[in-house]
């Protein structure tokens, strides 16, 4: 009897991909990751977008913490021009949370310096949320 094993499945930042996601608009995709996930299934996610926001938009960062303090209601997300968009990168956040949890997802691949999806130099609110849940969360 031949076993046949199920592919592994990867949620990936859709920007990492080639996808015109990524806060102002332009195509940055990273060939590393790419490669990795060849002959792979992977499901682009973008979670700024998934929360209501649109492409192109203004930068964000998160002030008075992280992505943890930010899903624990003790920082927020504000725009260049002082907009908070909290509320919407949270919103993103648990919109890729239910992604995942309805797939066997063997691996996260998330973009670097994101407020959303950044582990370095600060965790964003998407990455904070998965890793909360035991989600595998690599950065490219």
């Amino acid at each position: 009897m031949t076993h046949i094993s199920s592919p592994r499945i990867y949620l990936v930042s859709a920007c990492l991909v080639g996808l015109k996601t990524r806060y102002d608009g332009c195509l940055k995709p990273d060939r590393v990751c790419i490669s990795e996930l060849s002959g792979s299934i992977w499901i682009p996610v973008c979670p700024e977008q998934l929360g209501g926001l649109p492409t192109p938009r203004t930068a964000a960062y998160i002030m008075g913490g992280d992505g943890n303090d930010v899903l624990l209601g003790r920082a927020s997300v504000v725009t260049r021009e002082g907009k908070d968009v909290t509320n919407q990168f949270v919103l993103g956040a648990k919109q890729v949370l239910e992604i995942a949890e309805f797939q066997e997802i063997a691996e996260i691949y998330l973009k670097a310096r994101s407020p959303s999806c950044g582990i370095t130099p600060q965790t964003g609110v998407t990455a904070a949320l998965l890793m909360s849940r035991g989600y595998k969360v690599r950065e490219f």
